[in-house]
């Protein structure tokens, strides 16, 4: 095996659509024919680098032959397939369900309550009305514009991209900051300026590992280059997280005139009843939970359908032997037999991100009432939201890589997040992922679409100035719900770039001989930009 594997090194990364040497018959046969042996640390060699076991099977059929009808399904077997996790894909439906059936009677009570007049004028100065329901709907323009824009530049301008990301966020956050400030807008403004320093800092951290980053980059542009469906996912993915975010933006707005408690709302009783404040903070966290859930729903159907595209081009050799239908055949999976798990992990992340989106409302909040009790709140509220900000992070780490098990391997959500960590600490796989930018940089990518979309909101309140907003009561949730609608488009847009890279360490974690044998350039390119992918890509 060592001597076959000089001989490779010599002659250039393996391809698969010649004639494989016997010795990687066995190699296959060992892999198809053997129960996993793991991945565990095995100690040390003479030299100091750790040792492993054999990796796991992996469900990769290589064809016979060069057959053109060779199908993902195919290639990706599961020999007894079924719904993983049905259970969270029952709920989601249910809650889904439920976010329906409260659209409908809100929107009835939207229409036939004091909405308004357009823009200007109107006869509801106690609530959101068409005035707002025309700010989202900007606000999704401006969302969707930017986030295409985004997955352009990282398109065109791979290798500039990182750079063109962390100065463009130094620069809008600083000046954004300045702005707020200037405005007397002082929550908004310290949490920009914290945000723009944390910004300076991680970017000088970033430096050094910007060429192995770049490098990662590129190779998965290239990739969805040559198979151009990722793009045409990522725009059908984010259409209908744009479409549903608009219809969560007019829901929420007939949630206030519908139940807002006020003398001057038809929609409630003689005394007030059928109308109160706890009732619509109720209907709120409600539908905001249901647009976190089913938007990270739509995020991780792209993520699984976009690993299984680039796990096929991984596992073919660079596309010599691509199945047929990868695409369809990937999402096909991802919509069926592991939906119930992408359900299931996406209802983690949207719990926390409910709760990180209300104690962000209630630190702008605190911040507004310009004391020192709001200014201790504020703190407070800014301490909880980070640490509930690293929860989030470190679920979202954890699911993407989990789903791009799924996605090749159709385990359900436990056993494949399981398996994953696991594989990722013990072959040295983490490493490479937390020196790796593409994760961080298209998160603060998504931040400034998200930002851009707050500031857009924040504008609208003060140049058309509403009359249910005289006092600046509804500024705070409105400016924080344009954030959060930015940023989940942005995410969904970004999703296949971040993708292919998560795909390609998660693949070479199970399989290290491939990566070498198959991808040889890319393997000696990366060592040479990261030496420390040697001891982590390995198999001794």
């Amino acid at each position: 095996m060592a001597d076959w594997q000089q001989q490779q090194q010599q002659q250039g990364y393996y391809n698969q659509s010649q004639q494989q040497p016997q010795q990687y018959h066995q190699y296959q046969q060992q892999h198809q024919q053997q129960p996993p042996q793991g991945y565990y640390n095995q100690g040390q060699d003479q030299n100091g680098y750790q040792q492993y076991g054999q990796p796991p099977t992996y469900s990769y059929n290589p064809p016979k032959e060069n057959d053109p009808n060779y199908t993902f399904d195919q290639a990706f077997k599961i020999e007894k397939p079924k719904y993983n996790d049905l259970w969270a894909a029952i709920l989601l439906l249910v809650f889904l369900a439920g976010f329906t059936v409260l659209s409908a009677i809100v929107i009835r009570g939207y229409v036939t309550g004091a909405h308004g007049g357009a823009i200007y004028g109107g006869n509801n100065s106690f609530s959101l009305n068409d005035n707002t329901i025309i700010l989202f709907a900007f606000g999704l323009v401006v969302a969707v514009v930017f986030s295409w824009l985004y997955i352009s530049l990282a398109r065109f301008f791979p290798k500039q991209f990182i750079w063109i990301t962390g100065i463009l966020n130094i620069v809008w956050g600083l000046g954004t900051a300045i702005f707020y400030l200037y405005k007397k807008y002082w929550s908004a403004g310290i949490v920009f300026l914290i945000f723009s320093v944390f910004t300076i800092i991680a970017f000088i951290s970033w430096i050094p590992r910007i060429p192995f980053s770049a490098l990662m980059l590129k190779t998965a542009i290239k990739v969805s280059k040559k198979h151009g469906h990722v793009y045409m996912v990522s725009m059908i993915g984010g259409l209908i997280a744009a479409a549903f975010s608009a219809w969560f933006a007019v829901t929420l707005t007939a949630i206030y005139v519908t139940y807002q408690p006020d003398r001057n709302n038809p929609k409630c009783g003689a005394n007030g009843s059928g109308c109160s404040k706890g009732k619509v903070i109720g209907l709120i966290v409600f539908a905001s939970f249901c647009f976190y859930w089913f938007s990270e729903v739509i995020k991780n159907v792209i993520h699984t359908t976009i690993a299984g595209v680039y796990g096929s081009w991984f596992f073919s050799g660079g596309g010599n032997n691509f199945p047929k239908g990868a695409t369809r055949g990937s999402a096909k999976r991802a919509l069926t037999y592991s939906f119930g798990s992408i359900s299931f992990g996406s209802l983690l992340v949207a719990i926390v991100q409910l709760l990180r989106q209300l104690c962000s409302v209630a630190r702008q909040q605190a911040g507004d009432q310009g004391d020192i009790g709001g200014f201790i709140g504020m703190a407070f509220f800014c301490v909880l939201g980070c640490l509930i900000s690293l929860l989030d992070w470190a679920l979202q780490f954890l699911n993407k890589y989990a789903f791009c098990h799924i996605a090749l391997y159709g385990k359900a959500y436990i056993p494949a997040a399981s398996d994953t960590f696991k594989m990722m600490k013990d072959r040295g796989i983490d490493a490479l992922v937390n020196d790796c930018l593409i994760g961080p940089v298209l998160s603060f990518g998504s931040l400034f679409v998200g930002f851009a979309t707050a500031l857009l909101a924040y504008l609208y309140l003060i140049f058309t100035d509403p009359a249910y907003n005289k006092n600046g009561s509804f500024t705070p949730v409105v400016v924080a719900f344009a954030f959060v609608i930015g940023t989940q488009i942005a995410l969904v847009f970004t999703t296949p770039i971040s993708s292919g890279v998560e795909t390609i360490f998660v693949a070479a974690g199970w399989d290290p001989q491939v990566m070498i044998q198959q991808h040889r350039e890319l393997y000696d390119e990366m060592v040479r930009l990261y030496p420390k992918v040697s001891q982590a890509i390995q198999v001794r």
